[in-house]
């Protein structure tokens, strides 16, 4: 595709377009390089008719909040589209039911569960991320998952072909889901319990202090890097990775956070090589020394 295509629908629908955009600003390890192309949509109209333009002629990956991706030093050449603007809306569609855009905050959407009375998503409170994100690798934690809450999925496919997809036809595993095309997440229909605010309240702050009294905060890091293995141990990777590798390791910059062992953190400018190195040294040290296989859980970008 001729970046003049690129810069003329930018042009024509002022669209929030950038080219060579560094990328560190954008996930939270602070790692990476720039994109080629950088598109923010502000609205349906926008991202159907680029997606109708660029046709599938290039790289792309849709970013959420950029809170388990780690993105290689040197340019993607490709689109990163980050959803935005109008794709971060909340409604309530029955008293139990509640739509929200792909790029809403997990957050935010436990806070309108919480405002609504509806009981349920009171474990994405303590969960970072956008629900897009949380939808892609069917995040959860302290017993739910994103699958136990959704009704159905309103998607959009790289060639600008809305669809709505029921969460009975995508296949749910641990920290991943299978859906049989490429798509990209628009919005989200769940579905919770009614409860008195008060009760759900309880509950997100219980989370809360859990979740701070065991994980770091306020740090570069991309949350866990690995997944449980759940197959295979009933131990939690950060229990491996105590037990096979030592505290204090570190590569340049890249270093194991002392709360939680299964936390990555970037100290100061960490690349992406001393990261990846850290990675691969904890993963081959843990089998070497426990005969476990660990997974990651965050997603490389290359």
């Amino acid at each position: 595709m001729e970046l003049k295509d690129i810069e003329d629908f930018k042009n024509k629908y002022n669209a929030d377009l950038f080219f060579n955009t560094d990328i560190k600003k954008f996930n939270w390890f602070n790692i990476g390089g720039k994109s080629k192309i950088f598109f923010k949509p502000k609205n349906l109209i926008e991202l159907k008719e680029f997606l109708k333009l660029y046709n599938n002629r290039g790289k792309m990956f849709i970013l959420g909040m950029g809170s388990n991706v780690l993105f290689k030093d040197n340019t993607y050449e490709g689109v990163i589209i980050k959803l935005s603007h109008n794709f971060s809306t909340l409604s309530k569609l029955k008293p139990d039911t509640i739509i929200a855009g792909s790029a809403c905050s997990q957050k935010k959407l436990s806070e309108f569960a919480l405002e609504n009375g509806i009981s349920g998503f009171e474990f994405m409170y303590c969960i970072p991320g956008s629900v897009g994100g949380g939808l892609q690798m069917n995040s959860g934690c302290f017993g739910t998952e994103f699958k136990d809450k959704l009704i159905s999925l309103q998607c959009i496919d790289t060639k600008g072909n809305i669809k709505v997809i029921p969460s009975n036809k995508i296949k749910f595993h641990y920290r991943k889901i299978e859906l049989n095309e490429n798509l990209i997440f628009l919005s989200a229909t769940f579905k919770g319990d009614l409860l008195s605010k008060n009760k759900i309240k309880n509950l997100m702050e219980e989370f809360a202090i859990k979740k701070n009294n065991s994980q770091p905060s306020k740090i570069k890091t991309g949350g866990s890097t690995f997944k449980n293995p759940i197959d295979q141990t009933t131990k939690k990777a950060w229990e491996l990775i105590k037990e096979s590798v030592p505290e204090n390791i570190n590569f340049g910059d890249a270093s194991i956070s002392k709360k939680h062992s299964n936390f990555f953190i970037n100290k100061k400018n960490a690349s992406f090589e001393e990261m990846k190195s850290l990675i691969n040294f904890v993963k081959k040290n843990v089998k070497d020394k426990t005969g476990i296989n660990i997974n990651l859980e965050i997603k490389i970008i290359e």
